[in-house]
This record gives structure tokens, C-alpha cells and sequence, in this order.
């Protein structure tokens, strides 16, 4: 799970399969503990959302703060780049 706002947003798109797909990126921001010291997090994590969680974010506007829940993964076999897979997304 990761909170964030809506920074970008792609709009609704179809794979070849049909699957509804977005692709979106969140702006993380918080305070973490690491060795016993406070310290700001920032970072803007892409996402991409599929099925019925495309359908979710859809309905997004940037700006927007959610709370997002999904697993990681890399872009592509080729791209070891990591991606957010939603499954679910809420409006915080």
C-alpha cells in the first residue's frame, strides 16, 4: 500500500486483448524512520492499472491524493525498470 497524489494520468486505453489499461504516476511523500533518525521520503512512482482498477483510476484527476494497492514489477523482460500494478485504488 502507498499514498500519493495523482501527478500524471494517461487516459483510458484498451489492450489488443480488450483489458481496460491506464497508466498513471503517483507522488509519494513521507516521514520514514532509518537508523533511528527522521528523514523525508519523496518519490514519483509509476503505475499502471488494469481491468477493473483501470476503470478506478479512469476516473482520477491529477491532483487528486489516493491510496494504492498493488504489487511491483518490472516494465518489460527487457526494461528492469519497476512499475506499481494496482489492484485496487481510493480516494484518501
Amino acid at each position: 500500500m502507498i499514498e500519493g497524489e495523482v501527478v500524471e494520468l494517461e487516459g483510458l486505453r484498451y489492450t489488443p486483448a480488450g483489458l481496460a489499461r491506464v497508466a498513471f504516476k503517483l507522488r509519494h511523500i513521507s516521514m520514514q524512520q532509518e537508523a533511528g533518525m527522521q528523514r523525508q521520503v519523496q518519490c514519483d512512482v509509476p503505475a499502471l492499472a488494469l481491468g477493473e482498477a483501470a476503470q478506478q483510476v479512469s476516473r482520477l484527476q491529477p491532483g487528486q491524493m489516493v491510496k494504492a494497492e498493488g504489487f511491483l514489477a518490472q516494465r518489460s523482460l527487457k526494461i528492469a525498470q519497476l512499475v506499481l500494478h494496482i489492484d485496487n485504488v481510493t480516494l484518501r
